[in-house]
């Protein structure tokens, strides 16, 4: 029955991430796939991860990393709670955090680390309380 409640949520509330998840999952179909949790993870060659939906897509290299896979699938969680309200709440928010130069240039000014901010911050949270594993904590990136 969960299942099913996840695989409705999944085709309704959270319908425009999961179009965009699957567009973008069709084009590294090539690429390495796994299931982790309720989400499908793909490998592919951008720097950086993001997820859209039940999508989690993961630069090759970082597939086994299993902080940032419980980080990854946080994302997963607060697109579930926040339906499309996910892409202009925290999917945009955070790719402006992660890619504009001036947010970089003050995170390192700072010694901030990219988690601190809040989509990150609680993508980790939940990802740690519904997988039951450590997730990224204030580790730096750059």
């Amino acid at each position: 029955m969960k299942r099913i409640l996840w695989i409705l949520l999944q085709c309704t509330w959270c319908l425009p991430q999961n179009l965009a998840g699957l567009c973008m999952m069709l084009a590294c179909r090539k690429h390495e796939h796994m299931r982790f949790q309720g989400a499908f993870v793909t490998a592919w060659r951008f720097r950086g991860c993001t997820s859209m939906g039940c999508f989690i897509f993961m630069h090759e290299k970082a597939m086994q990393h299993r902080p940032l896979l419980v980080h990854e699938y946080g994302h997963t969680i607060q697109s579930a709670v926040l339906g499309w309200l996910y892409l202009p709440v925290i999917a945009l928010p955070s790719v402006l955090w992660f890619r504009l130069p001036v947010f970089r240039r003050y995170r390192r000014r700072k010694h901030l680390s990219y988690y601190r901010f809040y989509t990150e911050k609680w993508a980790n949270l939940w990802g740690e309380k519904f997988c039951g594993e450590r997730s990224m904590g204030d580790a730096e990136i750059d």
